[in-house]
């Protein structure tokens, strides 16, 4: 596993262009479409194309329904978007605060796609127990980043 301190991070080259894959992270509503874990099941806010500082929503089921709210805290267009994810009360007291990162680099057969699950601003109550969820995320967001490809070479 490549959990490194509070970071887990997995990478795959996909055979698209830079340009072609942050189309893809930039819209919510194709979260759905990429998601690897299948928890996520609507945006609520898609239809956009995410900037800096943008808020969306995304209804989610893990056992329970829930939503959680994101807020776009890092961008750098072709290069790099990540989101802060955010849970309504009461469950921001146990799972609230981690960071999904994607970070893309052109490379020879088309583009090197690095994606974070960030814990370093997570919930000190939570950290402990979502740690504890690392190997399936690891799987998940492994998952993520076939479908990316799947939806992209197919496209």
């Amino acid at each position: 596993m490549s959990l490194t301190g509070d970071v887990l991070t997995v990478q795959r080259v996909i055979p698209a262009s830079p340009v072609a894959i942050f189309d893809l992270l930039a819209d919510p509503a194709r979260h759905v479409d990429i998601d690897g874990s299948g928890t996520l099941k609507a945006a609520r806010s898609g239809g956009r194309r995410l900037t800096l500082g943008d808020s969306f929503g995304m209804d989610m089921k893990l056992g329970v329904a829930y939503s959680t709210r994101n807020v776009v805290v890092e961008f750098d267009e072709n290069r790099r978007i990540a989101w802060q994810t955010l849970a309504a009360a009461p469950l921001d007291r146990l799972i609230t605060g981690r960071i999904w990162r994607y970070e893309l680099q052109p490379v020879e057969g088309g583009t090197l796609v690095k994606q974070s699950w960030d814990l370093r601003k997570e919930g000190p109550l939570s950290k402990l127990a979502v740690r504890r969820m690392a190997p399936m995320t690891e799987r998940n967001m492994n998952r993520t980043l076939e479908r990316i490809a799947e939806l992209l070479t197919t496209a």
